[in-house]
């Protein structure tokens, strides 16, 4: 392996692992504190924080990471041979499958769906008991797959160097 390819299997272990944290936040206190809050602070707060994330970097490495990350499993499927290959490729398909996946087939519907519920309503209220159950159990899932991806990738980069 060169240097390079070294250096990039490294950076996609630190993105995924940076994602991880962020996804571990909302499951660990973020969600929690505005299931705390009033269903209309707390479907509020949701509200602007779903939509400043389409102005983060975050959104960014998240969506940015399931190109490199297929592009890195078809690199290690043509490329590398030995452990480190099925290593790499775990942590591409765990990450395709485990963070963007259920972003896009889990969170983000919930998230479109909270979106146009107006506040203080019957209806909003309900949901957002639903939804904040919901919505983190699907979070929890992309914060231990964004972490296998994480370590998949690292393994991998140990077993190759």
């Amino acid at each position: 392996m060169t240097t390079a390819t070294l250096i990039v299997f490294a950076l996609a272990t630190l993105i995924c692992a940076l994602i991880a944290g962020v996804f571990l936040a909302f499951s660990d206190f973020v969600m929690r504190s505005l299931r705390n809050a009033s269903p209309t602070t707390g479907i509020e707060a949701m509200q602007i924080i779903n939509r400043e994330v389409f102005s983060s970097i975050f959104l960014v490495w998240l969506l940015g990471m399931a190109p490199v990350s297929a592009g890195l499993g078809a690199y290690a499927f043509f490329s590398i041979d030995g452990p480190a290959r099925a290593w790499f490729m775990a942590g591409s398909m765990i990450y395709l499958i485990g963070a963007v996946g259920v972003t896009m087939l889990g969170n983000v519907p919930m998230n479109q769906r909270l979106d146009t519920l107006p506040l203080g309503g019957a209806a909003a209220e309900k949901y957002w008991d639903v939804y904040a159950t919901f919505w983190t159990q699907w979070n929890h899932l992309r914060t231990v797959a964004s972490g296998l991806a994480a370590l998949c990738y690292l393994v991998g980069c140990v077993l190759y160097a």
